[in-house]
């Protein structure tokens, strides 16, 4: 956790029964909103990652890319976008997950990574862990080496960051939550 872990978790805000009954829905736009709370988030991934030797920034479709994008920019590597189905324009390599009710598909430019390339894989929170699996699987297969896997929050109780980690793959989040926080 990060040295502003509490802090950022105090300004997500949390709306129960939403999307369905019985689900608490963590909100990140009041994090987005405030400009130091935004700062210290950012802060937070460039802290740790500084002095890593990344080659890019995996970040997943779409909230992954509000904080991809700057830790990218602030680490001096590249960005990536691992998109959901169709979204790519070019040659794509694809990766099937099993959701709660179904599967869904992320894809990724088949040319994104050089072998070897250090990639760090980031979305706003890790929950089930199927689409960070699954974009850490299209890493590999494209020759980069994930270094690491990066949130904005853990949802501790939904196991996901736990079959990352079972998967051998290092997990870091700025904040967890449990379901009933």
């Amino acid at each position: 956790m990060s040295i502003y872990g509490d802090y950022i978790k105090s300004v997500i805000r949390t709306v129960p029964d939403w999307p369905s009954p019985g689900v608490n829905f963590r909100d990140i736009t009041p994090l987005l909103q405030n400009s130091s709370a935004f700062r210290k988030l950012i802060d937070s991934f460039v802290h740790r990652y500084q002095e890593m030797d990344l080659d890019a920034i995996a970040a997943i479709d779409a909230r992954g890319f509000i904080i991809g994008a700057p830790v990218a920019y602030e680490l001096g590597c590249s960005f990536v976008p691992v998109r959901k189905k169709g979204k790519l324009p070019f040659k794509t390599i694809s990766q099937t997950y099993t959701l709660e009710y179904g599967q869904a598909e992320v894809e990724l430019h088949s040319d994104a990574f050089r072998t070897g390339d250090r990639i760090l894989i980031m979305d706003d929170l890790i929950a089930t862990g199927g689409t960070m699996l699954a974009a850490a699987e299209l890493i590999s297969r494209s020759g980069g080496q994930v270094v690491e896997t990066a949130a904005i929050v853990d949802l501790i109780e939904l196991g996901g960051s736990q079959k990352v980690r079972e998967a051998g793959h290092s997990v870091f989040a700025v904040c967890s939550f449990t379901e009933d926080e």
